[in-house]
């Protein structure tokens, strides 16, 4: 098991992690909007703005005040592509 800091000492378990998206997006806040209506959003964010969503297999959405890209660096311990970087299929 691979515990990952998410910001202020929180920690998720990173083998249960499915996804990890910005929270820029309409369809993004609209699942957290319904996340919370069903008791399923873990906020950890610390009163701090929401820049990232975690979704895990369990089916809960953490929320976290780190950027997408922070997420990925302590989960992966590399840095993410960029867009120019991303290979053509």
């Amino acid at each position: 098991m691979k515990l990952v800091n998410i910001g202020f000492g929180n920690l998720i378990n990173a083998s249960k992690l499915v996804s990890v998206v910005s929270n820029d997006s309409a369809p993004a806040k609209r699942v957290i909007q319904e996340g919370r209506a069903a008791g399923r959003v873990i906020d950890a964010t610390q009163g701090r703005k929401t820049k990232s969503v975690l979704f895990m297999d369990s089916g809960h959405i953490v929320l976290s005040y780190l950027e997408r890209d922070a997420v990925f660096e302590r989960i992966s311990g590399e840095k993410p592509l960029s867009y120019a970087e991303v290979p053509d299929e």
